[in-house]
């Protein structure tokens, strides 16, 4: 055989495997399309009809088709409830077809900007950022441009699943929305329009802890005087974070401490700064529930005025009204946490003994 015919014979040879190939790929294209492990959540992936039979004839006649697919594909994205995503746009700016200020440029007179009304600051304090950037804020870039732009569509709706989900929702959807616009009418009206966008009329939430949970908490108090006041911090959960805030609906950090106390008829100093020095000190390791746990945190604090402060519960366990972009109020760890500043037992101060004993005698 010439080198010719070596050559061409080679060259047949592999045609007649490309097309073996190219049949047998064909049909799993057709039949299957993409392999079901890359998954429908990334950008140009869109959900099948049945993926999205859970969506109401309003929701299709009411919300723009781009703004629909947005809606669903960050909120899968993310983790959060589509309807009430599509909810926050509806009543924002409806779903962007408002002519209002601040909607397609500009800001309102309240400062807040683009379809799903971002205050600039909150947003990363420009309206349109550099992806990757540093800066603290809900900026995201949600077309892939390397962008994150307030006033585009993408990017803002996905700022609104990360705000959404990082101030407790799924499971908390409703602090979640107090969060996003701190009234309760906002959140009524935010939920009355997601029930009207499912079909079932409904807002699906994961399943809830068992109140049984806490059992183990609450056991190990010890006295009655720290149960009332576990009891009341540990029912503050799911509440968002609010400067200055002492409930029913918000708390700071020092505030939900101040209010446990006050449920159990104790007062002690309203502020951080002031709870500090009002316990006995308590060496590490030493601490119980219901004593105090602070940390360097925050400006104008240090070792010797630290800024954050939290309720021990359980061993190494805390509840703690964090921060505004730290999600809703919690139970979380503290022993891995950084700067501890030291641990207090607000109950030992002279004050709340004589407190204690005109109960007792009362």
């Amino acid at each position: 055989m010439t080198g010719n015919r070596k050559v061409y014979l080679v060259l047949a040879i592999a045609l007649v495997g490309l097309c073996l190939i190219t049949l047998f790929m064909a049909p799993m294209m057709m039949v299957g399309g993409l392999p079901s492990f890359t998954g429908t959540g990334l950008p140009g992936c869109e959900e099948t009809a049945e993926q999205v039979s859970d969506q109401s004839e309003t929701a299709i006649s009411d919300i723009p088709e781009d703004y629909l697919k947005l809606y669903r594909r960050h909120a899968k994205k993310v983790g959060v409830q589509w309807n009430v995503l599509a909810g926050v746009g509806k009543r924002e700016t409806d779903h962007g077809r408002s002519s209002l200020p601040g909607v397609k440029s500009g800001t309102n007179y309240a400062g807040a900007a683009g379809p799903m009304q971002f205050l600039i600051s909150t947003w990363g304090g420009k309206a349109k950022i550099k992806i990757p950037s540093s800066f603290n804020g809900y900026a995201s870039d949600g077309d892939g441009d390397g962008w994150a732009d307030v006033y585009n569509p993408a990017d803002a709706i996905l700022g609104a699943a990360k705000m959404l989900k990082r101030n407790g929702a799924p499971e908390n959807v409703r602090r979640s929305l107090f969060v996003y616009n701190r009234a309760w009418w906002y959140v009524d009206q935010v939920m009355e329009i997601a029930q009207k966008y499912a079909k079932d009329g409904t807002v699906d939430v994961p399943p809830q802890a068992e109140a049984a949970c806490d059992e183990p908490l609450l056991a190990e108090a010890p006295s009655g005087t720290v149960t009332a006041i576990l009891q009341y911090a540990l029912a503050q959960r799911g509440k968002p974070y609010l400067w200055g805030g002492t409930g029913p609906d918000a708390y700071d950090c020092s505030g939900i401490i101040y209010m446990a106390y006050r449920s159990a008829g104790l007062t002690i100093p309203r502020t951080t700064f002031g709870q500090w020095p009002f316990g006995e000190r308590v060496p590490e390791g030493e601490e119980k529930p219901g004593d105090l746990v602070f940390f360097n945190a925050g400006p104008g604090t240090g070792v010797d005025r630290p800024g954050h402060v939290g309720m021990v519960v359980s061993p190494g366990k805390m509840v703690e009204a964090r921060c505004r972009l730290c999600g809703p109020i919690k139970v979380t760890s503290y022993r891995e946490r950084p700067s501890i500043v030291g641990f207090t037992r607000p109950l030992q101060n002279p004050q709340i003994l004589a407190q204690l004993k005109l109960k007792e005698q009362g």
